[in-house]
């Protein structure tokens, strides 16, 4: 009798335990955060954003390195095979992702191309398209397409992680009130401006030009290397002086050289942009991006 009453109390103990176990599992699962990995620094801004504490992001490209030298290495195929989502930008700035994606054997990873629905702006220059392809990259500098990578960057962490849906939606719409809010913000300050042209070193904002009816023009032909000739200078020189430009934007990323020799030649002063391509100064995609539209505004005054 006692025997069997031991074997009683044993099983309830055993019973309970089991019960215990299936009950932290979800819970352990419901805690743990979604593996993202992205292509870079931007495209990590977006997904933190609309992710939130459910996300642990990594970055593919590390900061301070030219997205378009980069090359893909061994451990990127490793961050991949164990990611739940990928996030890349698309329109050629990432001409290794789909390597890498076959390379990395996930077949629960969720990928998301960040400019599907864009409206691609093409290249024109041959040397650009040959080296970079037939669509400018740049679009995550415009506010309007943010919201749109944004929206698919969302619909791949509703995809990976359906049970945090109404998070991601909350983060999401929380996100694009901000950029809608710096988009009218602007759009009032540049209807104003008595000209809409301004230059920079780096053929990086076309899209962010197309927003606010903008025309920017490029020291350099060629992304992040290369100096115009002294045909290409004397015109930029002219183009400078007949449309009054004062300043002449450089960006950290592509060499300031040849934006501080013009800037000399026309006595023009030369202010910093952002690229966002890699991470700077400790500061949000938003706040770069107000920073950037702030200074375009001045210039253009």
């Amino acid at each position: 009798m006692v025997k069997k009453l031991v074997l009683l109390v044993v099983g309830i103990m055993m019973a309970a335990l089991f019960a215990g176990c299936g009950n932290d599992a979800p819970k352990e699962q419901a805690s743990k955060k979604i593996q993202v990995v992205t292509s870079f620094n931007a495209m990590a801004e977006f997904t933190k954003a609309i992710g939130g504490d459910k996300v642990e992001v990594s970055t593919i490209i590390p900061d301070g390195v030219e997205p378009h030298d980069f090359e893909l290495k061994p451990e990127n195929m490793k961050q991949l095979a164990t990611a739940q989502v990928f996030v890349y930008n698309g329109f050629g700035m990432e001409p290794w992702a789909q390597q890498a994606i076959e390379a990395a054997k996930n077949d629960k990873l969720v990928t998301v191309v960040a400019t599907k629905g864009v409206e691609a702006i093409k290249n024109t220059d041959p040397e650009e398209i040959k080296e970079h392809g037939a669509e400018d990259p740049h679009a995550w500098l415009s506010l309007k397409d943010a919201k749109i990578e944004v929206k698919n960057i969302k619909d791949a962490l509703v995809k990976a992680d359906p049970a945090n849906k109404d998070y991601y939606e909350k983060n999401y719409t929380e996100y694009v009130g901000k950029l809608d809010a710096m988009i009218k913000k602007y759009e009032e300050q540049f209807a104003k401006a008595p000209h809409k042209n301004f230059v920079t070193g780096h053929a990086a904002f076309a899209y962010l030009s197309r927003d606010f009816g903008l025309e920017q023009n490029s020291v350099e032909d060629v992304f992040a290397e290369g100096e115009p000739n002294a045909a290409q200078l004397a015109k930029l020189i002219e183009y400078v002086k007949e449309n009054n430009i004062t300043t002449i934007f450089a960006e950290e990323m592509a060499s300031p050289e040849v934006s501080k020799t013009l800037a000399k030649e026309v006595g023009a002063k030369v202010e910093t942009i952002y690229t966002i391509e890699s991470k700077e100064d400790d500061k949000t995609y938003l706040q770069r991006m107000d920073e950037n539209l702030t200074k375009i505004a001045e210039s253009l005054k």
